[in-house]
């Protein structure tokens, strides 16, 4: 440290100074991050899965893999999942979405590709990180499958007894 007090009196000049720091730096602060053809990019996870999701101003599109995601994702459930993020933050028609996925199962695919649109919606739009922290569509889904272990038929179930 450059200032070493060596009175009560400027102890608390340091404090003071320290104080109106601290108050200017209280809330970060989040900018737009946009890549060169001006398209926010995020990656989201879930489970085993991983999604890569650019989105970009248009009418509403959501692809994944190439594919609409009506066909990719044919249950209604999943395919609410995936318009969640964009409902709560009343941008449903205003940004196409294109998210490439890899790993795990259709569910944990949708739920990687949810939180996905959630930290790129972030990213093109700071002002939106209240709706979707609130909501909830920021926070990772941090539970994955519990290994298998030796002795036992699956994570924790054993074998059948028998007495003989």
């Amino acid at each position: 440290m450059a200032l070493e007090p060596k009175t009560l009196e400027s102890l608390s000049e340091l404090k003071g100074e320290g104080a109106v720091l601290a108050a200017a730096s209280d809330a970060p602060v989040h900018l737009q991050k946009l890549d060169k053809q001006g398209r926010a990019y995020a990656t989201g996870k879930r489970k085993n899965a991983i999604a890569r999701v650019w989105i970009k101003p248009g009418n509403g599109k959501i692809t994944v893999n190439t594919k609409d995601f009506e066909k990719y994702f044919a249950r209604p459930v999943l395919q609410m999942l995936l318009k969640q993020p964009l409902q709560a933050a009343e941008r449903t028609s205003q940004f196409d979405v294109i998210a490439t996925v890899v790993g795990g199962g259709l569910s944990g695919q949708a739920g990687a590709v949810r939180h996905g649109i959630s930290k790129a919606l972030t990213y093109y739009e700071p002002e939106l990180r209240g709706v979707l922290k609130k909501g909830g569509f920021l926070t990772r889904d941090s539970r994955v499958v519990e290994r298998k272990k030796y002795g036992r038929m699956k994570a924790r179930r054993s074998f059948q007894f028998s007495k003989r």
